[in-house]
């Protein structure tokens, strides 16, 4: 896992520290706030390593993470992705629970490359992946076509990752037990299951013997399935990185419960999670798990000046955050406009 992580003028991201990290973090803020850019902080660096010197690649790690990062942050130049201001200079530096590491930096002139200030990071023959809030079934041959063909900003790393991920065939035999389960509980969530259709060379959502084309399928269920995808065609195992950026979006609140049960159940069995939320819901579920299964689950919040920490642990009780507050101050209107 993930051990800890220290970011310092990374975009809107002032500094951003995380120590003793947990199976669950959890990540807080208003729009606009940077929830969505540490993620892709976070995964941009790690992806970079899996991907390097694997497979018929020839590129190093300071050549895929260059890539990595031009094309999820999409700017003219790396150097833009720096924190504006003179003489700025863009950290990063990240640790396993190994003892490996990895840290580089770069300025605002930055073009193309980037040469590691220290990279020992062991080989991870894990996947990290990045679940957006919009599912990409329907759109995997835009995305394809946008990112690998035509090679035009719009869809960020972060998407061509995840199709290529879900190209995978699914893999027949005996699935990790934990896996196994939660991808039950996954398509018993909708009643069906999607899947891919090599005769019809399409996604499509099974209920019973009947096939529906996906774009018939709600947004729900099209989310759901990409977990359940990933888990069928083994892209993840017990050591993967998830990031989630709003596990909430398109989903009922049961669905949204339902979902962080598997969450949970996936992270006992060693998947790191780090998920972005502005949901009540989200919160109030994962600070249940915190307590039942004596989970720390830190969490993560930004101060005005846009500089993030941990700012308390789940299993200790809730966080003091506007989504929280604003939900206690709904709840009193309604109490005291009941006795009008």
């Amino acid at each position: 896992m993930i051990s800890e992580f220290r970011l310092e003028n990374y975009g809107p991201i002032e500094t951003a520290i995380g120590k003793k990290l947990g199976k669950i973090n959890l990540i807080l803020g208003e729009n606009s706030t940077g929830k969505t850019f540490l993620l892709k902080a976070l995964y941009s660096a790690i992806r970079s390593h899996e991907e390097a010197n694997k497979g018929n690649s020839n590129q190093d790690f300071s050549e895929v993470l260059s890539d990595k990062l031009y094309w999820t942050f999409q700017v003219d130049k790396i150097g833009g992705i720096v924190t504006k201001g003179d003489s700025k200079r863009l950290s990063a530096s990240i640790s396993f629970d190994d003892k490996s590491s990895l840290a580089f930096s770069f300025g605002k002139d930055t073009t193309k490359k980037i040469v590691p200030d220290q990279n020992n990071l062991t080989k991870r023959e894990s996947n990290s992946v990045f679940l957006p809030p919009k599912e990409v079934l329907s759109l995997m041959n835009v995305i394809d076509k946008s990112t690998n063909h035509d090679k035009v900003f719009g869809f960020d790393a972060t998407y061509a990752d995840l199709v290529a991920a879900l190209r995978l065939p699914t893999q027949k035999g005996r699935n990790h037990d934990a896996f196994a389960s939660s991808r039950k509980q996954l398509e018993d969530m909708f009643f069906g299951k999607v899947e891919f259709d090599l005769s019809r060379n399409e996604w499509v959502y099974k209920k019973g013997n009947t096939k529906f084309s996906i774009m018939a399928a709600a947004e729900g269920v099209k989310k759901i399935a990409i977990l359940d995808t990933l888990l069928g065609n083994r892209y993840l195992n017990k050591d993967s990185i998830v990031f989630i950026d709003e596990p909430e979006s398109a989903l009922h609140p049961t669905a949204i419960v339902k979902l962080l049960d598997i969450v949970s159940v996936l992270a006992q069995a060693g998947i790191q999670f780090f998920l972005a939320t502005h949901s009540y819901y989200v919160i109030k579920k994962l600070a249940l798990i915190a307590n039942h299964n004596e989970m720390p689950i830190p969490t993560f919040m930004a101060s005005p000046e846009g500089n993030w920490s941990q700012s308390c642990l789940l299993k200790d009780g809730l966080p003091d955050n506007e989504i929280i507050n604003e939900s206690i101050r709904l709840f009193e209107a309604e109490f005291e406009g009941s006795f009008k």
